[in-house]
């Protein structure tokens, strides 16, 4: 799949037309950097440093200058890690000057009154979505480059988590909505908690990407311990919500079996990373869940071989595409049910191709490991 997104040329940033080029360059690059370390990486066909070279220089120019970064959404960040990795490789000041850009970049986002970031030019509004970039981006920049500030951005860093947790979390389903609005006046605000009214799918995923990378990281930090318990939490509650058809997610996965609703691919695919990867590094423990004995590999399987049946699509080039990715939804909208499943279906849309090489490292090195 990685040599496919790679043949089709893919995850170039050509233009700003669409909203999300900056992430989609961001999730391949990271996918790419977890199939090159892997041992999957030996058998490398195409030329995947090459071609992580071309996508880190065609954001270069985007990116490079702070302030205008954050007419970008928070996704802007999730460019850093190709970025550092050839910053890593050439030692170029143009790399690390750009890393620099993001960097402060995020000191300039404007921030609610508690401190949130917000997540794109909505006024006081924070998504779950911004979390997988900032969480690639910020420990990885602090460690190398501004370890002195290591504290305050630990900090910052669960300041967002627990903001969104806080405002977010629904005790209902034990998930979190899309986002919030911090003034609680946009349409389609929670009065009490200023919240979205759904779980949508993939900003869900993007968060629990988010949140597993984090705490690969053992950082030292006495948060840890409750974000560990809280991530175990949202995978109990995540398997509940599976679409017991599919062994997949709903678009809208506070809306099971719904009139509309449907089985999307890219969350499905971020879902399945995370209980893999959330097994590999002994956070999920197969039969000791804190609700009822699970056997979350057990889901995490039959979910990535579902999504290899239903959407991925072998070419007569031998090429492979991956189909029934929903298109962006924002929360600048009614934020109404009809608003999420209503949105076009993407034929190889890298949020979902991406995710799903991500799926497909952590499910090889399961069936490697055991």
């Amino acid at each position: 799949m990685a040599d496919s997104i790679i043949l089709r040329g893919q995850a170039i940033l050509e233009n700003q037309a669409d909203s999300s080029s900056l992430l989609q360059v961001g999730a391949f690059q990271t996918a790419l950097l977890g199939l090159m370390e892997s041992p999957s990486g030996r058998f490398m066909e195409q030329d995947w440093e090459s071609y992580l070279t071309r996508s880190a220089d065609s954001v270069v120019g985007v990116v490079n200058n702070a302030t205008k970064d954050t007419g970008y959404p928070l996704d802007r960040l999730s460019v850093g890690k190709g970025l550092f990795y050839q910053y890593e490789n050439t030692g170029s000041s143009t790399y690390k000057d750009t890393l620099t850009a993001l960097r402060t970049s995020i000191d300039l986002q404007p921030r609610n009154e508690w401190g949130g970031l917000w997540y794109y030019v909505y006024p006081y509004w924070s998504y779950l979505d911004g979390m997988f970039s900032l969480l690639s981006f910020y420990p990885l920049y602090t460690s190398h480059l501004d370890i002195d500030n290591t504290t305050s951005v630990n900090n910052d860093i669960f300041l967002q988590l627990e903001l969104l947790w806080e405002h977010c979390h629904d005790e209902s389903t034990g998930l979190l909505f899309h986002g919030y609005d911090a003034t609680k006046t946009a349409s389609w605000a929670n009065p009490s908690t200023g919240a979205s009214p759904f779980v949508w799918g993939r900003a869900l995923g993007w968060f629990m990407m988010g949140l597993v990378d984090l705490l690969e990281l053992h950082l030292m930090d006495s948060r840890v311990s409750t974000w560990r318990a809280r991530f175990v939490d949202l995978v109990d509650s995540i398997v509940d919500a599976v679409e017991p058809a599919s062994g997949c997610w709903w678009q809208v996965v506070s809306a099971p079996a719904r009139e509309g609703n449907y089985v999307e691919s890219s969350a499905s695919a971020m879902f399945t990373y995370t209980l893999y990867k959330g097994v590999r590094l002994g956070l999920l423990h197969d039969g000791e869940a804190s609700i009822q004995a699970r056997n979350y590999t057990q889901v995490a399987a039959r979910a990535y071989n579902s999504l290899v049946d239903r959407f991925v699509v072998e070419n007569p080039d031998e090429t492979l595409s991956y189909n029934g990715t929903v298109s962006v939804c924002s929360l600048n909208s009614t934020a109404s049910y009809e608003c999420y499943t209503t949105r076009p279906l993407l034929y190889d849309s890298v949020l979902g191709s991406a995710a799903f090489v991500r799926a497909s490292v952590e499910h090889e090195l399961r069936h490697q490991n055991s």
